[in-house]
């Protein structure tokens, strides 16, 4: 089976003592590529050198709602910097992101949220890159200012919301991340959007470390748990694992503008 995780933080500290098997571990389980999205400025360097060690591995470059507090007007700046500077070093980021609004989390103040938000989707929009969006408590609003923007695509990822805002993301092009959350059968809401939702726009996700997937609650989440989310999609629809395989990861090429995979 070939799969990617369309969202991991395989780079975060949580994985640093045994990150090597943490990632043969996701290979043998079939997950052969992970898309890396970044969450402050102060780890680019660290994903960078990471993604160019390790083969399967893509960043993303961009700045998280949630660690707002870690944020500097001038990391807007170096983010265009340095997504000039990979170009030229060959090593063009497939997306930008991690980015978008969070208005579950206390303390963090929105109209900053939104000066950040904003600007980032301009930068991804003026390197044709597509944006890598968290969105909580916050859909209606990412939606709007995807359309007041313009021109852009990606993916909004943990979606959570209703199949109305679902079909508008659709409507402007963008997929939605599927993770650990649909593996509990509470989720009777997501369960249904991913059993009949068009199969072209979904994306499947870990987001390890976070979101433990059901039967592994209080476990550190990993890449190698995405073959579980496959398998629960291809039961809400009735078919078989590897037909969601093959497509979301051609999803996934598609959104990233990712080589198809080379299995030598």
């Amino acid at each position: 089976m070939n799969l990617i995780d369309s969202h991991s933080h395989i780079d975060v500290a949580e994985f640093d003592v045994d990150r090597a098997q943490v990632l043969a571990l996701a290979r043998a389980a079939g997950v052969r590529r992970q898309i890396v999205p970044a969450i402050a400025f102060a780890g680019f360097d660290k994903l960078r050198a990471l993604c160019r060690d390790e083969a399967g591995l893509y960043p993303a470059y961009g700045l998280h709602p949630m660690y707002l507090a870690e944020h500097r007007p001038e990391h807007l700046d170096a983010l265009v910097e340095w997504i000039d500077q990979d170009w030229i070093g060959r090593e063009r980021p497939i997306a930008v992101g991690e980015c978008g609004l969070d208005f579950y989390v206390d303390g963090l103040d929105a109209q900053t949220q939104r000066l950040y938000f904003r600007r980032q989707l301009e930068i991804a929009r003026d390197a044709r890159l597509p944006v890598i969006l968290h969105a909580r408590r916050a859909l209606d609003e990412v939606i709007s200012t995807l359309r007041d923007v313009g021109n852009l695509s990606g993916v909004v990822h943990s979606f959570s919301g209703s199949e109305e805002q679902a079909r508008q993301l659709w409507k402007l092009g963008f997929c939605i991340g599927l993770g650990g959350p649909l593996t509990y059968e509470r989720a009777r809401r997501l369960r249904g959007i991913a059993a009949s939702m068009p199969l072209e726009f979904l994306l499947l996700e870990t987001d390890s470390p976070d979101q433990p997937l059901h039967g592994h609650q209080g476990a550190r989440n990993e890449p190698a748990l995405l073959r579980e989310v496959c398998d629960c999609v291809a039961a809400l629809r009735g078919v078989d694992a590897a037909e969601i395989a093959a497509a979301t990861t051609r999803n996934a090429e598609r959104v990233f503008a990712l080589p198809a995979f080379d299995a030598s």
